[in-house]
């Protein structure tokens, strides 16, 4: 089978390597960076990767910014707009965390987008590279241990699940909050104390460590001058993030946005990750590998 892997970082170069590696033909674009992605055709359009390819994916997310697609391995910019004007509707095209202006571009081109960061099976497994990356900047950040630090785990989703479960396993004090009363009834029956997210107010002065994970403005300015002076905020939300950044700044508050953890902290187990989820999705139409 032919695929082409057009953009990204270094989760994608390890994902056509691993393609490669299984038999299949590969081709690339917008990885330029890399003088070498072994086995894999680097070529100079998106035209060209794409040729005779039954299967292409693009990167996570698809677009760094409005109308741009996520390629920091590429020496050049390009639009979403240019790289899906180069695909057919014959093509089967994955795509990470799909935008709706990328989404409405492709409708326009009578293309097909399936976003695979909307797997479960990606999704845990991201979440388990997020938190490793997250214990790691936790780490090096910071002059104290994990051990008996006070934890705050903002929002009780995949990641703030594994995060609370791997802190209290380093011997830190751990609390997570939730909106729902069914995530708070789990917070607590996982022994961690509980604390509602819309009720933070004059609570946040305790914790050495606040680490949110709810794309939304949780810690706000108010709530920045509540923290401790070494508090370390550190944010693992997407765009638009949860965290007051300026308000950290003029504060002096240590403050970490710490966005596409998987592809730093382990680019070759998240491009097999994005791989077996890709064959997920083809098994499920049906093709052969």
């Amino acid at each position: 089978m032919k695929f082409a892997v057009i953009g990204g970082d270094m989760r994608q170069v390890k994902l056509a390597e691993l393609l490669a590696a299984d038999g299949h033909d590969v081709a690339t674009f917008a990885l330029d960076k890399m003088r070498k992605i072994e086995g894999a055709a680097q070529l100079g359009t998106a035209k060209a990767a794409a040729a005779g390819a039954q299967v292409v994916v693009l990167p996570l997310p698809l677009a760094s910014r409005e109308g741009m697609l996520s390629a920091t391995l590429s020496a050049g910019l390009h639009t979403v707009r240019e790289v899906l004007s180069a695909l057919s509707p014959q093509q089967i095209i994955l795509a990470g965390r799909i935008d709706d202006a990328s989404r409405e571009a492709a409708d326009t081109l009578g293309l097909t987008l399936t976003d695979y960061f909307e797997r479960e099976e990606l999704a845990v497994s991201n979440a388990v590279a997020a938190v490793e990356g997250a214990l790691k900047i936790m780490i090096e950040e910071t002059p104290v241990t994990l051990w008996r630090a006070k934890c705050l785990v903002v929002g009780f989703g995949r990641i703030g699940k594994l995060l609370s479960h791997r802190l209290r396993s380093l011997g830190a004090h751990v609390t997570a909050t939730a909106r729902s009363h069914a995530d708070l009834a789990w917070i607590r029956a996982y022994g961690y104390d509980s604390m509602e997210t819309g009720k933070l107010d004059g609570r946040l002065g305790e914790y050495d460590f606040v680490v949110n994970t709810v794309p939304a403005r949780v810690i706000s300015e108010a709530r920045m001058r509540e923290l401790k002076p070494d508090c370390l905020c550190l944010d693992l939300a997407s765009k638009p993030g949860g965290m007051d950044f300026e308000a950290a700044s003029k504060l002096a508050i240590h403050a970490v946005w710490a966005l596409s953890l998987p592809g730093e902290v382990a680019p070759v187990t998240s491009g097999a990750i994005i791989r077996d989820t890709v064959y997920n999705i083809l098994g499920e139409k049906g093709m052969t590998l």
